[in-house]
């Protein structure tokens, strides 16, 4: 079958691998869409310790959906098409994968798998959503607007908030956040975030802040921003094993914390079916988040771009 698999920093190779066989309580599953996310540039694709590679063949990747070409279990038939969690120890970059009802997702038979894979990053924030107070007429702040941002402000826009307030750097994902939901927009390099974010909820602060970046600067600016005993929503992977925290900040505003990996949840796949079926309702889209195609054959050039934010890339 076919494959990648990293061979140093920031290098892939492709080759040929053996193809893995479905044994009982298992599924062969032909994946025809992979996507790159965030935590595959930071914890795959950036430098590694010397020992690390060759890395295993696939990694890193882990947002998939394909076919199902043998089924060795009641659950699932030959020929439906549903997004895989790969098995620890697993990665996606592979043409074939086996796996188990308890990691797999059923899809629609309609539309294309370029839409429906969004729905495994969309989902790791339904779950995360599903962590919060009620959002009816509050305010909001997410950090960050790539997909996993613009995944929360589509999210929690539809839940009710009164405001949600996009935070980045990048103006091409903040004009992505308004299609999303998003009821202002605010980059750092402009805007005074404390200042902005205080006159649009009458200097309260916000009832929940998002931590959707992965930075140390944007973990620590969440007690800024969050009101008096408000909610931080902390989803972002830091790069660091210890960041500073600024403890006065934390003191005073003395928020609830929350942690949020669905991955860790114990239950890796109902949220994912749940923004499924809010998606084939109607009730939300995540489906425009995707900017970019590729072939498998481009692998180097999808992992650089997204590296790189080339190209105003959000999803590929």
């Amino acid at each position: 079958m076919k494959a990648a698999r990293l061979i140093g920093p920031k290098l892939f190779e492709l080759l040929e691998a053996e193809t893995p066989s479905a044994q009982d309580g298992e599924c062969l599953v032909r994946l025809e869409r992979v996507s790159v996310c965030g935590s595959d540039i930071r914890h795959g694709f950036a430098i590694n310790p010397e020992e690390y590679y060759p890395a295993p063949i696939g990694h890193p990747c882990h947002e998939l959906a394909g076919t199902i070409v043998e089924s060795r279990t009641d659950a699932y038939h030959e020929g439906q098409r549903v997004i895989v969690i790969p098995p620890r120890g697993s990665a996606g970059l592979v043409e074939y994968m086996v796996s188990d009802p308890g990691r797999m997702i059923l899809l629609p038979d309609e539309g294309s798998l370029d839409d429906w894979i969004m729905c495994q990053p969309s989902g790791t924030v339904l779950y995360s959503c599903q962590q919060m107070p009620n959002l009816l007429g509050k305010n909001v702040v997410v950090m960050g607007q790539g997909s996993i941002g613009l995944s929360f402000t589509m999210i929690t826009s539809r839940i009710g908030a009164r405001n949600v307030i996009g935070v980045d750097l990048l103006d091409n994902r903040l004009e992505a956040s308004k299609t999303f939901g998003s009821t202002y927009q605010l980059n750092p390099d402009r805007d005074n975030l404390e200042e902005a974010v205080a006159e649009i909820t009458g200097g309260v602060g916000a009832d929940v802040v998002v931590e959707a970046a992965g930075y140390a600067d944007t973990f620590n600016m969440c007690f800024r921003l969050v009101r008096q005993n408000g909610t931080c929503i902390i989803f972002g992977i830091q790069e660091e094993e210890f960041i500073p925290l600024e403890h006065n900040w934390l003191m005073d505003k003395q928020p609830r914390i929350i942690p949020t990996t669905g991955a860790r949840s114990g239950d890796p796949i109902s949220h994912i079916q749940e923004i499924v079926a809010l998606r084939q309702r109607g009730w939300c889209d995540p489906a425009p988040l995707v900017t970019h195609q590729m072939g498998f054959s481009d692998v180097q050039k999808a992992y650089d771009m997204y590296d790189q934010r080339t190209d105003n890339i959000i999803k590929v």
